[in-house]
């Protein structure tokens, strides 16, 4: 039997909510590494691994993570204790590593390529994936009862389409690009705001804030936006802690990854 120090889990997906999961699973003593897109576009990135993309190193709640340029860099890494993440679309260090565990944590609401086939157990979440299918387990995404709810047969939840409820704000507490363009920011992440701030804007093209609070995530100065991508978000509670800590949602569905890897490799 395997010890969870041996067991490999490679993470699609390196941004807050697949941060949150990687977290857990590094805390859990399992060796961890992420694959990413060359311009990741996370948004709560304060809390994102991703973001060791654009900076070689980023860190989240003590636990730091490092930019590496192949996969076989990944046990100079673990050596050093820290998340090992590459550039890798498609996953392809999967090959090399012969990940024990895939967790795909992309949420594109799709699946982008990933199959049951790609390690001994692989566990997605979210729409787009049947578990028995597409991956061993499926995990529930969408907020309310189910939240985290771990599938062994079906789908989770189809995507709503409506941000989740923050003290009854939903879609007023979410900034989007009015134009496709350039966005340029004004205000930063943990800044407070009020209703008709601008936030920054997209090609000359001011884009305000429709609630006050403080902002708790907000994508990257300078990157190239589409029409109607989220670009940030307002937290109406106004605690700026909030806005460099794990959330909730990550800790549950991190706890529910962390249980489907105890089912298979905890006995």
């Amino acid at each position: 039997m395997r010890t969870i120090s041996e067991i490999k889990v490679g993470l699609r997906g390196g941004g807050d909510l697949a941060s949150g999961i990687a977290w857990r699973l590094y805390q859990s003593g399992f060796k961890v590494f992420i694959t990413e897109i060359a311009k990741p576009l996370a948004v709560r990135r304060k809390v994102a691994f991703c973001e060791a993309v654009y900076d070689g190193r980023a860190e989240v709640e003590g636990v730091e993570a490092v930019l590496i340029p192949k996969a076989e860099d990944v046990y100079t890494i673990w050596d050093q204790s820290k998340i090992p993440l590459l550039v890798d679309p498609q996953c392809d260090a999967k090959r090399i590593l012969e990940p024990h565990v895939i967790v795909d944590a992309i949420l594109a609401k799709k699946n982008l390529g990933t199959t049951i086939h790609d390690a001994p157990l692989v566990i997605a979440l979210g729409p787009g994936f049947e578990a028995g299918k597409d991956a061993h387990f499926v995990v529930e995404t969408n907020r309310g009862h189910h939240l985290g709810r771990l599938i062994t047969s079906g789908r989770a939840e189809a995507n709503t389409g409506i941000p989740g409820s923050v003290q009854g704000i939903t879609s007023e507490r979410v900034l989007r690009a009015p134009v496709d363009g350039e966005w340029q920011n004004i205000l930063d992440i943990g800044d407070d705001v009020k209703k008709g701030d601008a936030v920054g804007s997209v090609n000359s093209i001011p884009v305000e804030a429709q609630i006050g609070g403080v902002i708790r995530g907000l994508i990257r100065s300078g990157i190239a936006v589409t029409q109607g991508l989220k670009l940030g978000d307002i937290d109406p509670r106004g605690n700026k802690e909030f806005c460099f800590t794990i959330s909730e949602k990550s800790r549950a569905l991190g706890g529910t990854v962390l249980e489907a890897i105890l089912r298979v490799y905890g006995r």
